[in-house]
């Protein structure tokens, strides 16, 4: 949770038979209370706006577990005296939204509104979806969603046009600190931690305020005399995986982080984040094909060598596979950091499809077509047509393009890497054709 809990006294370090879990007990009674998201809570923030004008709007809540989003749906039905209906998208089906509906209405009638919680609601399918609209616009329900995914992705257009987006953010070492703090004061005794330690039990948490309760309550009941130091907790606690979901949202945000920072040339960036994605149990594959596709894009000809170095590196890995091989990769990430950077070919590329798109289907000039019968030569195919080879320096100057669109530049080379050697290639060719066509 990132909560600011009571500080009621327990007496009893360890949980005794039935005790509610320590997240639990120190679930937040008011919005007051709750620990960060004050970018969403504070004053002038969207719910501290809302809550102050008596107008509160349907939300669905984004951000990684453990950050507040039950906890603080909660809380806004009893500050705006709806009542609560929390559901699950993973257990719910159609017959059951149903029922929720028809209680909702029922409550409507008699003049109570419901806050309708709905956890994963990035799992409810489009048809889904839609259901829940007829009911926020007649106002049944006000709907509180939560989702660890990005809503942009997951959620219909319709419902994501009702509904205000909050981010809620992971807590800070600071708010982990407060948290475990209220732990301390709830259970009436210290972390058995000293300060490197208890610095390393916050940093295991990844900003996940109900995995610090719940490891906190793990460490407290521990029978220890004395302070542990940084050592004897990570022997005793496994460290939590950084969230990190192959097909979600943090996949695309790290991958994305990983190619920004070899677009700008930071190795040492770019090393930081292919670790985090290998760390977190990403595929080495996938990243060897991310790494040549940024070859290709933001590399190609200012460092011809990119490509096939990535290539190399990929069949390296295949040989050795993990984690030896996982080195040539980071020696990959590393080269094409430093290597000169040119978008080209790229832009080049694209604009040649976007041309062949718009042009359809016009003929080539008829001097760069074969005539391989009698017609074809009375329709002028090949008339005309000079052998480049035969020109002293193999170059005739011919135009090649349609005659109906005329000549059109896509590449422009940069002033960078070997691309600068073939700038000057093209420059000459230019100049070649300017004196040939004059």
């Amino acid at each position: 949770m990132s909560d600011l809990f009571d500080t009621d006294p327990a007496p009893a370090a360890r949980p005794e038979p039935g005790k509610r879990p320590l997240a639990d007990r120190l679930r937040p009674k008011t919005l007051d209370e709750v620990i960060g998201q004050e970018q969403v809570l504070g004053p002038d923030a969207p719910l501290g706006t809302m809550l102050a004008s008596g107008s509160l709007s349907s939300l669905v809540f984004w951000g990684p577990p453990g950050v507040g989003k039950t906890t603080i749906a909660r809380l806004l039905a009893n500050a705006t005296d709806l009542h609560f209906v929390q559901i699950s998208a993973i257990f719910t089906g159609v017959q059951d939204l149903r029922k929720v509906f028809e209680a909702a209405r029922i409550r409507h009638g008699n003049g109570q509104g419901t806050l309708l919680f709905v956890d994963e609601i990035h799992r409810f399918n489009k048809a889904q979806q839609d259901g829940f609209l007829p009911h926020m616009e007649d106002g049944t329900i006000l709907l509180v969603g939560a989702t660890t995914e990005n809503p942009s992705f997951e959620l219909n257009a319709a419902l994501l046009s009702r509904a205000q987006v909050l981010v809620l953010e992971r807590l800070s070492p600071a708010d982990l600190e407060r948290l475990a703090q209220r732990a301390e004061r709830e259970t009436g005794r210290a972390l058995p931690l000293d300060g490197p330690a208890r610095e390393a039990l916050l940093e295991m948490c990844d900003g996940d305020g109900r995995a610090l309760l719940n490891l906190a309550e793990q460490v407290l009941a521990w029978p220890v005399t004395g302070k542990l130091d940084t050592e004897a907790l990570t022997h005793r606690l496994m460290r939590r995986a950084a969230q990190y979901d192959k097909s979600g949202d943090g996949h695309y945000n790290l991958i994305s982080a990983l190619h920004k920072s070899i677009r700008g040339s930071d190795p040492d960036a770019a090393l930081y984040w292919f670790a985090r994605m290998l760390e977190a149990g990403e595929d080495p594959r996938f990243l060897a094909r991310r790494l040549t596709r940024m070859a290709v894009e933001d590399i190609g000809l200012a460092d011809p060598q990119a490509q096939a170095h990535c290539i190399d590196s990929w069949q390296t890995y295949e040989r050795l596979g993990s984690p030896e091989g996982e080195l040539a990769l980071a020696q990959a990430v590393i080269y094409l950091a430093l290597a000169p950077k040119s978008n080209g070919a790229y832009v080049a590329y694209k604009a040649a499809r976007a041309a062949a798109r718009r042009t359809g289907s016009l003929m080539p000039p008829k001097h760069i077509l074969n005539a391989p019968t009698g017609l074809m030569k009375d329709q002028g195919y090949g008339k005309g047509y000079n052998y480049d080879h035969d020109a002293e320096d193999g170059f005739s100057g011919q135009d090649y393009f349609p005659e109906s669109m005329g000549r059109t530049e896509f590449y422009t080379p940069v002033e960078r890497g070997f691309e600068r050697e073939l700038k000057k290639r093209v420059d000459y060719f230019a100049r070649l054709r300017r004196e040939r066509n004059a």
